[in-house]
């Protein structure tokens, strides 16, 4: 994102099948970045489970319901950012 935005370097985009795993994941993330010591800036829609924002500073973590990712399609909105695979770091 560094290339196309000032908001933060990297954008996290990924989705739940429902309200409950959507806040899994949002808890886990939070979790995690507690645990790593990363300041969490904001958070923001915790309480609708539709979209939920998570500002990490250089990174922001996005996690959506099926159904509003479909309709804002990030992705597009910042199709000129390069993509960056993640699986490397995310395997156990």
């Amino acid at each position: 994102m560094r290339e196309v935005s000032l908001l933060a370097d990297y954008f996290v985009i990924c989705s739940g099948k429902n309200g409950r795993q959507i806040q899994t994941i949002v808890d886990n993330i939070i979790e995690e970045e507690q645990k790593a010591q990363v300041e969490i800036k904001s958070i923001e829609g915790k309480d609708s489970a539709k979209w939920i924002l998570i500002d990490l500073g250089e990174v922001i973590v996005h996690v959506f319901n099926e159904e509003e990712r479909d309709f804002y399609q990030l992705e597009k909105l910042w199709a000129d950012a390069p993509l960056v695979d993640l699986s490397a770091w995310t395997e156990q």
